[in-house]
Formats: C-alpha cells, sequence, structure tokens
C-alpha cells in the first residue's frame, strides 16, 4: 500500500538523515573516541550526506534546552519558587480510572502547578477529552507523555500496536524501524503527547532477566545502538522527544526493580565495554532524554543500598559531564520498590535532584516531595539555583515541542486518523520483516499444496482456533486443532487418537498473554503430548512468543520445520502463515542466544 505524497517526502526526507547519523555512528564503532576524528562525508547509494547537516534537527532539540528564549523567561517569572519545583515532576494519569481520578490529577495540576503528566490505561478519545480538560486547569501547558515501547497501542484500546523490540530485532532492514517511530510520533502528536518514554536501548544478555527480556532489541550492542536510533530518530524527526532507558543499563540482572532493587556487580570496563554502549551511540545522535534505573552498582557508588537513580557520582559524572548528556535526565517511577523500599517519599526525590535529574517520573506524593525539596533548600543540601535552572530547560523543552502555541486536541475523526493504512502497512512489513527460520529439513517450507491431503493445524496454548489458522487455512486445506492449558486427560487422549491419521502436523506454540512471556506456562502432561509430537511426526513449529521459551520443550530440535515469530500480534500470526505458504520468505535473524543450539545471528 503506498504513502500519499507529502508523507513520502517527508519519510525520504528524514529516512537519508537517519541513514546519515546512523553511518556516523557506525564509523565510530569500536573506536578510540578521544583520538580519532569524526567522518565528514559519507556515500550512499552514490548520494553525498553531509554528516554535520544530518545531526543538526535531532540535535537542534540539545540545543534548545540550553539557549535563552523569551517565552520560558516570561513564563518562568510568572512561577513562584513552588511551582517552579512543581514544574519537575510528572504524575500519572489513567482514562479509564472514573471522576473520582480525575479530580485527584485535576487537584494536583491546579493546587500545585505540577509540570506534566503520563497516560497509562484507557482510550483515545477519552484520553483526548481528559487531556483537553487538564490543559485548560494547567496555568503551564502540561507536558503530556506516555510509556509507549511498541506505541500507544501498547497501553490504551482502539489503537495499533507496533511490534515489541525483540521482534524488531529479528529485523535486518532497519530503516523500518525508523519508519515505526515517524508513525508513533504522528499518533502521540495527533493525541496531544510530546515524550516517549522509549527506546528500550538495554543490552539483554541474561535470559533469566524477568522485566527486559523481549523489550530489548536483543544481546549485540551494535544491533541494540543501531535499531534503537532508528526508532529515536524516527520519532524526533517528528518532534517528539525520545527517551532512551534505563541508564546504565538494566539488561543483565535477574530482578525487577519495580519490586526490588537489582544489584549490578561489575564496573567500569564491562560498563564500558557493553552497556554504556548504546547510550554513547544515542547521546551522540541527539536523543532528548534518558531515563535512570533503580540499580544498584556498588562499584560506581558504594553508598548502601544507593539506586543508581539517587547517585550522583552515576547521573552527574558519569551521564551528564563524561557521557556529556545535555537532554532531559529522567527518574525511573518514583514508586517503584527498587526505590521505595530504601528511601522515603520526599526524601527519594530530594536524593534524585542532588543526583542531577531534572525530572521526577510518577511521585508517591506530590506535597511530600515539595515539602522535602523546600527543606532541602531551606538546608542547603539543594539550591533554589539548580531547581531554577532544570525549570527553565523543562520549560525549554514544552517550547521544542510546540506548547508555546498551544491547541486542544480536535475529537473530531481521532480514531480514524489513529488507524491510519500507512500504520497498518508499517506494522505489516515489520511483522514479515522479522519471521524467522531456523530448521527447514527436508524443505518442509513452504508447505506443498497435495490433492486431496490436509494438514494438521494444532495450536497449543490458545483457547480457541486462532488468527494463524485462519489465515493458513486460506492457502491449503487444514484441519484445526486446540489445546489449550489446563487442558483434561480425556482431551489430550482424543487429541492423540485424531492427530494419528496425520504423517504432518503444523503446531503453533501461544503464550498465556498478548505480549511475550518468560515462561509458556503450560503443564507437564502439555509438555509431554507436544514432545511426543515431535518426536513422532513430521512436524513445523511456529511460535508465536519469547525466542526464550524454546528451552521448554526437549525435543523441538527434532522439529522439520521451525519459525520463531515473537509476538501473537495479528499481522505477526498472518505473516506465519504467509511464510508457510511460500508468500513471503524468511528474513529474520536470532537477536539473542537462547541455548546452545540457537544461537545469536542464526536464521536460514
Amino acid at each position: 500500500m503506498s504513502f500519499s505524497k507529502n508523507y513520502a517526502s517527508v519519510y525520504q526526507h528524514f529516512h537519508l538523515l537517519f541513514l546519515g547519523v546512523l553511518l556516523l555512528a557506525v564509523s565510530l564503532l569500536s573506536s578510540c573516541r578521544e583520538k580519532e576524528q569524526p567522518a565528514r562525508k559519507v556515500v550512499f547509494k552514490a548520494q553525498e550526506v553531509d554528516i554535520e547537516d544530518t545531526i543538526k534537527y535531532p540535535n537542534a532539540l540539545i540545543t534548545s534546552l540550553h539557549r535563552k528564549n523569551r517565552w520560558v523567561d516570561s513564563v518562568f517569572r510568572r512561577l513562584t519558587p513552588d511551582e517552579r519545583i512543581a514544574q519537575l515532576m510528572i504524575v500519572e494519569a489513567f482514562s479509564n480510572k472514573g471522576k473520582e481520578h480525575e479530580e485527584d490529577v485535576l487537584h494536583l495540576i491546579r493546587k500545585y502547578k505540577v509540570g506534566g503528566l503520563i497516560f497509562f490505561q484507557g482510550g483515545p478519545v477519552r484520553q483526548a477529552k481528559l487531556t483537553n480538560k487538564f490543559q485548560k486547569a494547567s496555568k503551564v501547558p502540561l507536558l503530556i507523555s506516555m510509556d509507549a515501547e511498541s506505541g500507544i497501542g501498547m497501553r490504551m484500546d482502539s489503537a495499533i500496536q507496533y511490534p515489541l523490540p525483540m521482534l524488531l530485532g529479528a529485523i535486518n532492514n532497519d530503516s523500518l524501524i525508523y519508519r515505526m517511530g515517524v508513525e508513533i510520533a504522528m499518533e502521540f502528536k495527533r493525541l496531544g503527547m510530546h515524550l516517549n518514554f522509549a527506546p528500550v536501548v538495554d543490552i539483554n544478555n541474561n535470559p533469566a532477566n524477568p522485566i527486559i527480556g523481549y523489550r530489548a532489541f536483543g544481546e549485540n550492542k551494535n544491533d541494540v545502538a543501531s535499531k534503537s536510533l532508528a526508532y529515536m530518530l524516527g520519532m524526533q524527526s517528528e518532534g517528539i522527544i525520545a527517551t532512551a532507558k534505563h541508564f546504565p543499563g538494566h539488561g543483565d540482572t535477574n530482578i525487577d526493580s519495580h519490586h526490588d532493587l537489582p544489584v549490578i556487580p561489575y564496573g567500569r570496563d564491562r560498563l564500558d565495554s557493553l552497556e554504556l554502549y548504546p547510550f554513547r551511540e544515542i547521546i551522540k545522535a541527539g536523543v532528548g532524554g534518558i531515563m535512570v534505573a533503580h540499580m544498584h552498582l556498588p562499584k560506581l557508588d558504594s553508598t548502601s543500598n544507593l539506586p543508581s537513580t539517587l547517585s550522583r557520582p552515576i547521573v552527574t559524572n558519569l551521564l551528564k559531564q563524561e557521557l556529556k548528556f545535555g537532554g532531559l535526565v529522567v527518574t525511573d517511577a518514583m514508586v517503584m520498590k527498587g526505590l521505595t523500599k530504601y528511601f522515603k517519599p520526599g526524601e527519594a526525590e530530594v536524593r534524585a535532584l542532588q543526583a542531577g535529574n531534572d525530572v521526577l517520573e510518577r511521585l508517591v506524593s506530590v506535597p511530600k516531595a515539595i515539602a522535602a525539596i523546600k527543606l532541602a533548600i531551606r538546608q542547603n543540601r539543594l539550591s533554589q539555583l539548580d531547581i531554577d535552572r532544570r525549570c527553565k530547560k523543562i520549560l525549554a523543552a514544552k517550547y521544542w515541542v510546540g506548547l508555546n502555541h498551544y491547541q486542544p486536541i480536535v475529537i473530531d475523526s481521532l480514531y480514524a486518523n489513529l488507524t491510519s493504512s500507512r500504520a497498518y502497512e508499517t506494522t505489516r512489513r515489520l511483522a514479515e520483516g522479522s519471521q524467522t527460520l531456523l530448521h527447514n529439513k527436508r524443505h518442509i517450507i513452504p508447505l506443498k499444496r497435495k490433492k486431496k491431503v490436509k494438514y494438521a493445524v494444532l495450536v497449543v496454548g490458545a483457547s480457541r482456533p486462532t488468527f494463524f489458522q485462519k489465515k493458513l487455512g486460506e492457502f491449503m486445506p487444514v484441519e484445526n486443532f486446540v489445546l489449550p492449558r489446563r487442558s483434561d486427560k480425556k482431551a489430550r487422549l482424543i487429541l492423540r487418537r485424531k492427530l494419528k491419521k496425520y504423517k504432518q502436523v503444523v503446531i503453533g506454540l501461544y503464550g498465556p498473554n498478548i505480549r511475550p512471556s518468560n515462561t509458556l506456562l503450560l503443564s507437564k502432561d502439555e509438555i509431554t503430548l507436544v514432545n511426543e509430537l515431535l518426536d513422532q511426526k513430521r512436524c513445523l513449529v511456529v511460535l508465536f512468543d519469547n525466542a526464550y521459551t524454546l528451552t521448554e520443550l526437549k525435543e523441538i530440535r527434532k522439529a522439520n520445520g521451525l519459525v520463531v515469530s515473537y509476538q501473537q500480534l495479528l499481522p505477526v500470526q498472518e505473516a506465519a502463515a504467509q511464510l508457510l505458504a511460500g508468500r513471503i520468505s524468511a528474513n529474520g535473524k536470532l537477536p539473542v542466544t537462547v541455548n546452545e543450539y540457537f544461537q545469536y545471528g542464526d536464521g536460514l
């Protein structure tokens, strides 16, 4: 499906911009940065691209945060000292929690003059109406944000959900990820939002990681850097601030910081060689924000149980001074137990500002935080001058996203604008580009159409026939079967008997949620049945879940055909069916190492 002429022109312009910056980043790969002069020009498809020109637009955001600005000065002068503190705060908002929640948010806006909101679950029209109401009540236009790693559909109904990073990590064409960034930015703008807490630039090199996993582009630092750049440049080319996370790298932990404080035992040698690499590259390319994680790194700051969010050596010395990051430094949510387990509301916010953060996100208590910060100023633990500088920085970000000319969201045609054919086309291309073929013994794929032969298509872990079965049935004769979770013994016996007459079985494996999972959550008996089929039949397996879950099936290596599709999104299920039918080819590569048999980069 083709773009409109206008969109195609914009896309081509910023695609060229992305390629220039990406090639600059690649040219600095594995180099000694303090000695090497950056490349002045690169050649791509016989076109000369001036590197300094290509980085001008994204870095305009960083420059604008520190440039003198009449609008910023005018707004700043109208704020009281307390209101300047509140401008540093982003509070949570939901469009599905009813009137009481709405009044609570309005109270924080009217009384304390908080600087922004982060929206979570709800619907686009409801959120747009609430945003208009909240903006009308605010003394200063609010910076509206969302934690939307895979687009606004990750948080709300009636919106497109783009694939998550593990799937994107399998794609060999990063310009598709740039295009996704553009689409997500356009949806943000249509909803009156300005800042996305994405991309995730963590390197997931720990299969047991309970919180990053499929949220990361993979385990290879170069892939993570290039794909993060593509996503970030796509968003910021359309005027949406991107926020790289979770500094200084959350990929190698086995503790979820939502529930406790992870401890990272590594020092600078390891961090410099791996975790910090994508942050360095995305900072050089002009990312507008960086989110700091709640992790304890004793070799960087030995203070007992101190999250990195509250560490001056990590936030100021490393991120701001050594890595020279001049954008918005944002805390991870201040309500997470990795922080609240050791620091009370108020004291946590004071320490976060002492560490060097600019934005305090999702506070436990705004009144307690403001009171504690005021006390810290009186005690000379914080200075009003530093608060004022950060307030102006946030106001400058508001200016960059256009809030100096704030206009209410137009509700008419909102749903249609958020579900454009262009966005569906982008999702389709991402889904098709990610299909990863690990086994194709006897050229079982594509499936052959034979007279009077039906393929048995068994979906495991689904509660009913799936979209994958429906689409595959459009290409060839199939008979569909379902093995749900918590199946009973009788149902499994009947299924075994029915499958006996088929020489070849297509198995679709589904996790327990629409999002990828860390486990398939199949019972021992269900796993046994699947292993039996793999051992006895010519099986073709498609995994619609986290690639790491391949380890749960002992006989998976015996599959004649093995495809990793990474997610259950409908475009992904359709792409898998098209691959099996020979309508598309497999171009994806595993972005992570699963075990000794399925390694990073595998893919036929």
